[in-house]
């Protein structure tokens, strides 16, 4: 089991979840270049200008570490960068988990992602001028869990220690992605994961993404927020489990 972090997080935010596969599955953590204990050396612009460079960097382990009939667990940005994965070397998979997918954030004729066009400008310019303020403001809503100030702290601190840097060009990649085209061509099964009131991929979304891969399975969790893996671990753990 290959499990992914989401944006602003790395791989201690699987600390809840991955130890409970340990007796059936070779589990396998990394953190996205810029977060955690990363090699901030090997980012490269052009490589991470599109979420294709993180989708490498995970065939990348896949080849280095040989590893075959992989179970990827990815979270937020994450899940598409593991279809991404999945669709250039499908023969390495053998499913795939999505926690809170979004194949694109930005409204669209029809689609509808969460946010308008204006929505994500304003809340990139925000973080381009003050990542740390913005980082303490949208963390607890994201984790969606206002009774339990504990974990928007914790994510708050997830952010803070990310390099702003790239964090800043993660972010551009991340909510200015469109990866609607690619679902259609994911040939690996895969389980969505997803929670309700979600403010980054809310229910029409996960739907969304339902109906356009094939043979996917949805499940609508109890969990509230975008970060089960943090805020539902037992609940997120039995989906997965019920689903292998």
């Amino acid at each position: 089991m290959l499990f992914a972090h989401g944006y602003g997080c790395d791989q201690n935010m699987w600390r809840f979840v991955a130890p409970e596969f340990a007796d059936t599955h070779r589990i396998v953590l990394f953190d996205h270049v810029g977060a955690g204990k990363s090699d901030l050396r090997a980012y490269e612009d052009e490589r991470y200008s599109s979420l294709d460079g993180y989708a490498s960097d995970v065939l990348e382990i896949v080849h280095d570490l040989d590893l075959h009939d992989v179970v990827f667990v990815g979270h937020s940005v994450s899940a598409m960068i593991g279809v991404l994965a999945a669709i250039r070397e499908p023969e390495r998979f053998a499913k795939l988990v999505l926690i809170g997918p979004s194949p694109r954030y930005i409204n669209d004729g029809d689609y509808v992602g969460g946010f308008g066009r204006t929505d994500i400008e304003e809340m990139l310019d925000s973080l381009d001028n003050n990542y740390l303020g913005w980082s303490s403001a949208m963390a607890p809503v994201i984790m969606g869990h206002p009774e339990r100030p504990e974990l928007g702290a914790e994510l708050v601190n997830s952010f803070c220690a990310t390099d702003p840097g790239i964090a800043k060009k993660f972010a551009h990649v991340t909510f200015l992605s469109d990866n609607r085209d690619d679902l259609p061509r994911l040939r690996v099964p895969a389980l969505i994961l997803q929670c309700t009131d979600d403010v980054i991929a809310p229910k029409v979304v996960g739907d969304y993404v339902h109906e356009n891969l094939e043979g996917s399975t949805l499940v609508a969790m109890n969990a509230t927020g975008h970060c089960p893996n943090l805020s539902a671990p037992a609940e997120t753990v039995a989906a997965i489990k019920a689903y292998l």
